[in-house]
């Protein structure tokens, strides 16, 4: 059994990887607040790991998206694959 508060390394390559890839792929101003979260689920039917992107423009407004896999599996394709 997995300890609740273990950590594992996410890498932080990783993480700007995503933000460069949202952020051409949606064409966000480089006033858009990025942030990328892995987040792990224990209920039924959602994916054991998540990681979630959420944009703050400068006006306001959050969008979210969520792909079901760690930070670190995160493709290219993954990302093309969103809607805005």
């Amino acid at each position: 059994m997995s300890n609740l508060f273990e950590r594992k390394k996410i890498d932080g390559s990783a993480i700007r990887n995503i933000k460069e890839l949202i952020t051409n792929q949606f064409k966000l101003s480089e006033n858009t607040t990025l942030a990328v979260a892995e987040l792990r689920c224990h209920e039924p039917g959602c994916p054991p790991e998540e990681t979630v992107i959420t944009a703050r423009d400068e006006d306001g407004s959050i969008k979210n998206w969520r792909i079901g896999k760690p930070i670190n599996e995160i493709k290219q394709k993954d990302i093309e694959n969103l809607k805005d």
